[in-house]
């Protein structure tokens, strides 16, 4: 049974609150253990002698239901797989679903060029944050071993990680023999080809993917490479994306989490592989052929795939995909915020206005970007409210007037400007009078949706 609790942890612990670990107390330290901040042997007691057994057992206890997977090296490696629970609300899910877009070695060098550099420079700004494509799939259809390693040599000079695909070993071999210590995941061993490949895996020490529709064939598999020694598994149980087909895909998925995590079966304990793109092998135009992509991809990330292989790179796949994908993996048990703090929004002065939001980031982005586009110059006062928006943190006691108050102070909000004035948000109304007896400042109340601010300045600025 694994532990769920910081408490449970903490029983395993020296309990000498030495702070060697970097956190006050043990108690701390393990809090941070189940958020997979630090791990048992961080605690230099622990690796002494006397802990050893408690060591090994809290190491047990504590580690993922699904084994963790890295692909590829330095700062762009991907780790998938790494799940505890089968549904989000009850943890996190903790290692977001590697998306993997696909080139070909049949490709014309401009054209591999192009796509390469597209996979690689896609970027979105969501929610405060940069959303990147994670990796590249290199496919073999020529069946020509040098052409397929040039290809993927062209690939991996992006620095992104790669999955090599291709059925032949003697293929697969070409590529590692050049970018194997670039940690590729390998595609893939089967009922007929899984000696050679594992071969390769075990020769390059690269993770390697296991494929087969057949579920007891896929574990079997999966139990012979791990008795080989070759722990870094992704076990694809094929995708088929329509009709019967799809139900089926789904129902493999669903079987293997489940048994691993609900059965505690580790010999399919492993990341699970979907690949979206067989849409593509629908006899359909393109445009349905990218919708049925999408509607793939978009089931299986929130059940339960690691991985995945996709083709297409039409923004109106990829956005949906990406910011699915983000959502799906914020922690449910933290509110997205941002920093709080003075924000100077376009170029404001001393007789600009000063509004007032909290520190729940899609208010603020939303504040944020009205303010932006609108061209009004001002300061935002971002006051920090646990990562809650307005009107539930003014009901909560989040947002106070005793808060505000010592966000204007601490941020010296009244030597930027010289009006004395400050607004809020038109949610937050009824701490008007209590602001302003805390403050000595004119308290304005602005309007409820951000996007009316413009209009709601042309009447109410500067203040009477």
């Amino acid at each position: 049974m694994k532990v769920k609790s910081p408490l449970e942890i903490y029983k395993y612990l020296p309990k000498t609150n030495c702070a060697e670990c970097g956190y006050d107390t043990c108690m701390s330290f393990a809090a941070n253990i189940i958020e997979r901040k630090v791990k048992p042997a961080d605690c230099p007691f622990m690796l002494e002698e006397k802990f050893k057994d408690k060591l090994m057992e809290l190491e047990d206890l504590t580690s993922p239901e699904i084994k963790e997977v890295v692909i590829g090296v330095g700062k762009n490696a991907v780790t998938i797989g790494g799940d505890d629970v089968l549904f989000r609300h009850d943890l996190t899910f903790f290692n977001p679903t590697a998306l993997a877009y696909d080139v070909w070695d049949t490709m014309p060098l401009d054209k591999l060029e192009e796509r390469i550099n597209t996979i690689k420079s896609y970027t979105k700004f969501y929610v405060g944050n940069f959303i990147n494509l994670d990796m590249i799939a290199v496919r073999c259809v020529s069946n020509d071993p040098l052409r397929f390693k040039e290809v993927a040599e062209k690939a991996a000079e992006t620095g992104l990680p790669l999955i090599l695909v291709s059925f032949s070993p003697e293929v697969l071999r070409a590529a590692l023999e050049s970018i194997g210590n670039k940690r590729p995941l390998i595609y893939a061993a089967t009922e007929e080809n899984w000696q050679e490949i594992a071969r390769l895996a075990k020769e390059f020490e690269v993770p390697v993917v296991l494929y087969s529709k057949d579920l007891a064939t896929l574990q079997s598999l999966a139990v012979t490479f791990s008795e080989m020694g070759i722990q870094d598994l992704v076990l694809d149980p094929g995708t088929e994306p329509v009709g019967k087909g799809l139900q089926e895909t789904f129902k493999r998925v669903i079987q293997l989490r489940r048994a691993a995590i609900e059965g505690g079966n580790k010999k399919v304990a492993y990341p699970i592989m979907v690949v979206p793109m067989t849409a593509w092998l629908i006899e359909s135009d393109k445009l349905s052929t990218t919708y049925w992509e999408t509607v793939v991809a978009s089931v299986f990330i929130v059940k339960y795939a690691d991985i995945m292989i996709l083709h297409s790179l039409e923004p109106y796949e990829v956005m949906p995909l990406v910011i699915l994908k983000t959502n799906i993996y914020t922690d449910p048990r933290k509110p997205v915020a941002v920093e709080g703090g003075l924000r100077t929004i376009n170029s404001p002065d001393e007789n600009s206005p000063v509004f007032i939001t909290t520190n729940f980031a899609l208010t603020y982005y939303t504040v944020e970007s009205d303010l932006v586009s609108a061209g009004v110059d001002c300061y935002l006062l971002v006051i920090d409210t646990e990562g809650l928006g307005v009107e539930v943190s003014v009901a909560g006691g989040k947002l106070t007037a005793s808060v505000i108050k010592e966000t204007i102070e601490k941020e010296k909000v009244t030597e930027k400007i010289n009006h004395n004035s400050i607004i809020l948000p038109g949610l937050a109304a009824r701490l008007q009078g209590e602001l302003e007896m805390e403050t000595g400042m004119k308290v304005l109340v602005g309007p409820v949706d951000s996007g009316r601010i413009p209009g709601w300045l042309e009447e109410n600025w500067p203040p009477k």
